[in-house]
């Protein structure tokens, strides 16, 4: 199992807390990137909104890419999962920009989260044209395309419906080959369509193993079809260890005490209205963001390395975490999870082998 975490763009993931503790701010999330890599992690995700989608619109948010940039000059080997919305990005000047980021990491370093746009209301505000759910996954796949064959060769032509290159020529080309790695997540049709046939892991929003499991089996059927190798898999989760059961309820209550009213519940309006989701959302589920409580990881630290054994069992790669305040709970969740986390699969896996039938 890997072990990555979202950086707090957003200055935070809870939606019912107001101050988290972690400023949306270079200072934070430099010192947080820093000390990620030296106690076990292994991956950032970078958001992009150029809105405040947690804490409201007119709250600060840190953008993704210049952000990823200078992450890439202060870190080792933490690899950085830089979100990308193609609606917002040409997809030539963006592959020239991911391949510059990739020599900065010195290689090796630099992955893409393909995002289609949800959010209305960001887009009229920055004059960007906001599309119909599939037609933006189909801009998607052309996107891909142009970024992917510009990361490999130049010379080439494209001529699609949203995009259209002539003789192109990316120098020098990313590092890593061959090419940057590819993640995107979605649960509709289209999404999983596009990922399938364009990427190379499919990212989940928070769920139980056994609804991961079914979800990972889904996609290789998909990759089977199309004559592709198995992807990997990565899923959410907001995470509370504490050395109680009782300890770790009474944090999960404090930050579920769900207000209509707070700042972020307008854009997640939009963002249940503008995306198409395999199940429905609770109020509790609003109260962190991407369902991270629909993982499980709550509670004493054998509790949640249980579970990360499950989600191993089920086929995930990688745990994408969320925690608050991030960076003290990150070194709890280092100290108590990842350190034995290997050893309880371990005892798992032979307790299941040996109550099973000859």
């Amino acid at each position: 199992m890997r072990y990555g975490y979202w950086l707090p763009v957003f200055g935070g993931w809870l939606r019912n807390v107001d101050d988290e503790g972690m400023e949306a701010g270079w200072s934070y999330v430099s010192r947080l990137a820093r000390r990620s890599e030296e106690i076990g992690y292994d991956l950032t995700l970078v958001a992009e909104l150029n809105l405040n989608d947690i804490k409201g619109a007119d709250a600060p948010s840190l953008d993704a890419w210049s952000t990823a940039a200078a992450l890439a000059a202060v870190t080792r080997r933490l690899e950085l999962m830089v979100a990308v919305r193609p609606t917002f990005h040409n997809p030539a000047l963006l592959a020239k920009q991911a391949a510059n980021i990739d020599h900065i990491g010195g290689g090796g370093r630099l992955s893409l989260n393909v995002v289609s746009a949800w959010w209305s209301d960001e887009a009229r505000k920055y004059g960007v044209r906001f599309e119909q759910h599939d037609d933006r996954y189909a801009r998607t796949a052309e996107w891909l395309e142009v970024v992917d064959r510009l990361w490999k060769e130049d010379h080439f032509d494209f001529a699609g419906k949203y995009y259209r290159v002539e003789d192109a020529v990316l120098q020098p080309k990313p590092l890593t080959k061959p090419r940057p790695f590819i993640y995107a997540g979605g649960e509709s049709e289209a999404a999983k369509e596009t990922i399938a046939a364009h990427c190379d892991a499919y990212v989940m929003h928070g769920d139980e193993p056994a609804r991961v499991g079914e979800k990972i089996a889904d996609m290789e059927t998909r990759r089977e079809r199309m004559g592709l190798p198995p992807m990997k898999y990565g899923v959410a989760g907001y995470a509370i260890v504490r050395g109680t059961d009782e300890e770790a309820r009474k944090e999960l209550k404090r930050i579920t005490d769900v207000k209509q009213s707070a700042a972020g519940y307008g854009n997640y309006q939009q963002w249940l209205a503008n995306t198409k989701l395999e199940q429905r959302v609770s109020l509790e589920d609003y109260s962190v963001s991407n369902r991270g409580l629909r993982s499980g990881l709550v509670g004493t630290p054998d509790v949640v390395a249980e579970r990360v054994a499950e989600f191993e069992d089920a086929g995930v790669d990688l745990l994408l975490l969320q925690c608050s305040p991030q960076l003290e709970e990150m070194e709890r969740f280092a100290e108590a999870v990842i350190g034995r986390s290997r050893d309880t699969v371990a005892v798992s896996r032979q307790v299941r082998a040996a109550g099973s039938p000859e």
